[in-house]
C-alpha cells in the first residue's frame, strides 16, 4: 500500500474547535483580528472571510452577521447583500488570481454537507481547468499551490480598494 501524506489536515483536525459558531464574529475589528480570522471585508450586513481550508486557493465565505441557518430566515436586505458580495468576491478574485470559473454554493443542512449547518454561508470557489487531480481522487489530500497567508495579502488590497457597499 502507498502512502501519501497531507500534514496540513491533523491541523484541522487535532485544533481545538473555537467555542460557538466560527461566522459569530463579535466586535473586536482590529486588523490583528480581521487577518486572525480571514476576514476580508465587513459590510453592514454581510462580511467575506477566507476559508481556513479551502478546497482550492481562494476559497471564500460570505455569510450574514446574524446567526441563521436557511435562506428563509434571511431578511430580504440581507439576501441582496449577501449575493452582491458574492458577485463581488467573484470580481476581485478574477482581478487577484485569474481563475477559468467558480462554484459558488450554499449547503443548507448537516445532510446537504454544511460544516456549520447553523448559520447560513456561501462558498465562492475559484476554479482552474485541471485543478483536480488523481491526489483528491483517491486519496482525499489537497494539493494547494499557495500558502493561505500568501492568498490573503494578495486578496486584502483588493478588497480594500473597494469602498462603501459590494455593489458600488
Amino acid at each position: 500500500m502507498e502512502r501519501l501524506w497531507a500534514p496540513w489536515r491533523m491541523e484541522f483536525i487535532l485544533n481545538e474547535k473555537p467555542p460557538g459558531c466560527i461566522f459569530c464574529l463579535g466586535d473586536k475589528t482590529s486588523d490583528d483580528h480581521e487577518k486572525e480570522r480571514l476576514i476580508l471585508r465587513r459590510d453592514t450586513l454581510t462580511f467575506t472571510m477566507m476559508n481556513r481550508y479551502p478546497y482550492t486557493s481562494g476559497h471564500l465565505l460570505v455569510s450574514p452577521y446574524r446567526h441563521v441557518g436557511t435562506l428563509q430566515d434571511l431578511q430580504p436586505d440581507e439576501m441582496l447583500q449577501l449575493f452582491e458580495n458574492v458577485r463581488l468576491s467573484c470580481r476581485l478574485l478574477t482581478k487577484a488570481i485569474c481563475p477559468q470559473g467558480f462554484n459558488i454554493g450554499i449547503n443548507v443542512g448537516k445532510a446537504a454537507g454544511a460544516g456549520v449547518d447553523d448559520h447560513l454561508h456561501i462558498h465562492v470557489v475559484p476554479r482552474w481547468v485541471g485543478d483536480s487531480n488523481f491526489m483528491t481522487v483517491i486519496s482525499d489530500v489537497r494539493v494547494m499551490p499557495e500558502n493561505l497567508a500568501a492568498t490573503y495579502d494578495k486578496l486584502l488590497p483588493e478588497f480594500r480598494q473597494v469602498g462603501g457597499t459590494a455593489d458600488e
